[in-house]
């Protein structure tokens, strides 16, 4: 008998949310001493999104999902699995992922948040490819959103001014014949923790190295450190990603890097040697807005980069962890 043909991932819909509040560099300015040439020249962010009260993690993720459901035409009763990456959840339990099932009245459906931090949202276009795959599912909805606001120290110069607020879905569907993820490499070392972390001020203990926070219970960076490591580990990954694929950086549409600053970004350009004007940055929209950066991307990234059926499409991502994860994707 003829072998069938294998079911891979397609991207059915896309969808965001972004508060309305706009955050400029010159607003900062009168918070921290800083200025708005200062935080362009080391970071490419001219504005970010900063959530009002009601605007949680929950209520983001839900307005985006609820776009990428219209745009995939499928009701919540399709879903055969919601997956959530957040590192700012409205819980602990339930998670956000349950949270956002009853409110798109999604009964029944498994849920569950998957935390790798900036790198989580492609973490888990990486597990939803495995159950598709598989024929364990056939829609699975994927949301990262994110309310870093409520976690960053707004004296420290050095982190307020990277970090925005904001959410985004995709929905992923098994097709027949369609290659989906084509390649991909994820990984970790938590021996660099330090280097990047959000203390849970609940835990025993306060991380002290390095820097010590300025409060527990907000993100610390050891800035320079974390760039070189960003750099190196996600052209490492993008590299053995198109090895594994077998194909070429030239063939590639279009890479869709985190949205860490610009500076990270034109430096993994030059370390792969890839044309700058192929890789797509909002950085300077949004600033950081951790595992919601890929998909906000993903969803401005069809049209504003247009993509077309068949068009290879490099994600890659670095985050707190340590972990870094690339997929190499086909539209």
């Amino acid at each position: 008998m003829p072998s069938q043909p294998e079911s891979g991932m397609q991207i059915a819909g896309t969808g965001i949310y972004l508060p309305s509040r706009i955050v400029t560099n010159h607003e900062l300015e009168k918070l921290v001493e800083t200025t708005d040439e200062w935080i362009l020249t080391r970071t490419g962010i001219k504005e970010r999104r900063i959530s009002s009260k009601t605007e949680t993690s929950t209520f983001m993720g839900v307005a985006a999902a609820k776009q990428a459901l219209a745009q995939a035409k499928l009701a919540p009763s399709d879903l055969d699995l919601i997956l959530v990456a957040t590192v700012t959840p409205d819980s602990f339990f339930p998670s956000s992922a349950c949270r956002i099932s009853a409110e798109l009245g999604a009964t029944g459906c498994p849920a569950f948040d998957l935390q790798a931090a900036c790198s989580g949202f492609v973490y888990g276009m990486i597990v939803a490819d495995q159950f598709l795959r598989s024929g364990a599912a056939r829609n699975i909805l994927m949301v990262g959103t994110e309310r870093l606001s409520s976690v960053v120290d707004w004296r420290d110069r050095n982190t307020c001014v990277l970090f925005g607020d904001g959410a985004g879905a995709v929905i992923v569907r098994q097709t027949v014949g369609s290659k989906g993820i084509i390649s991909f490499d994820w990984g970790a070392d938590g021996a660099s923790a330090d280097l990047l972390h959000l203390h849970n001020p609940q835990s025993r203990g306060l991380a002290t190295q390095p820097p010590a926070p300025l409060a527990p219970d907000c993100i610390v960076m050891a800035g320079k450190e974390i760039f070189k490591q960003a750099v190196n580990a996600m052209a490492d990954s993008a590299k053995r990603t198109l090895k594994k694929a077998g194909v070429k950086l030239d063939d590639v549409k279009c890479v869709i890097s985190h949205q860490a600053n610009i500076r990270i970004i034109d430096a993994l350009v030059d370390k792969l040697k890839f044309p700058r004007e192929r890789c797509f940055a909002n950085v300077h929209r949004y600033g950081n807005m951790s595992a919601a950066c890929i998909p906000v991307a993903l969803h401005e990234a069809g049209s504003e980069m247009k993509l077309q059926k068949g068009d290879k499409v490099l994600l890659v991502a670095f985050g707190g962890g340590l972990t870094w994860a690339s997929a190499l994707l086909e539209w």
